[in-house]
């Protein structure tokens, strides 16, 4: 992966031997795996020769890319230009994760000391209630926009809000998107008649 660091991210990643970086955006420090646990365990720092780039080498505990990939440089240049289909795949989860990524920090910041009135996303973060009430409210929507035959993009505009407040559940839940597509992946090799059998056995279980 690639990110930036000041003076602090590399004296903070040098006493820590936890990769650590800053966000030029937010004016902060950032411990890469503070939100997914999936901390790159520094063993040495190197300068480049002109001393204004640095290698952290390291083993992570986890995939490095916040979509799940090993390492963040999964695109090939002459793959996307050969398979543009493969590029939107991957798109699509990217989009799908720096959501969830999102999604993660404003959770994380809600510990912290509130200065007026919270964001939209902290509402629904906070209150169960109001969260459980948009998600079937965009539900029934995006239901309509097929009974009552509405413009493409209608539908398109709704499913984009239930995607957002589902994801928010999930954060909410302290459950990933990756668990998700793992039940997913899980579905693909059996039957829908198993994989209801299976779900009613565990709940007798």
């Amino acid at each position: 992966m690639q990110g930036f660091a000041n003076r602090d991210a590399l004296a903070t990643t040098i006493s820590s031997k936890k990769a650590t970086f800053y966000s030029r955006s937010r004016s902060t420090l950032w411990t890469k795996g503070e939100t997914s646990s999936n901390f790159i365990n520094v063993h040495d720092i190197f300068l480049d020769c002109d001393r204004d780039s640095i290698i952290y080498l390291g083993k992570p505990d986890g995939p490095t890319c916040h979509t799940g990939s090993e390492t963040c440089y999964y695109t090939s240049i002459f793959d996307s230009l050969n398979e543009p289909q493969v590029e939107k795949s991957n798109l699509a989860l990217t989009t799908l994760y720096s959501l969830e990524s999102t999604l993660s920090r404003r959770k994380e910041e809600l510990s912290a000391p509130q200065q007026g009135k919270p964001s939209w996303t902290k509402r629904l973060l906070l209150d169960d209630k109001l969260l459980c009430s948009k998600i079937r409210e965009e539900a029934d929507e995006l239901c309509r926009t097929l009974e009552e035959n509405e413009d493409e993009s209608r539908t398109l505009s709704e499913m984009a809000d239930v995607l957002y407040h589902e994801m928010v559940l999930l954060i909410r839940r302290g459950l990933k998107f990756e668990d998700v597509l793992d039940v997913l992946r899980c579905r693909f090799t059996q039957s829908g008649i198993e994989e209801k059998n299976s779900r009613k056995a565990k709940t007798v279980n």
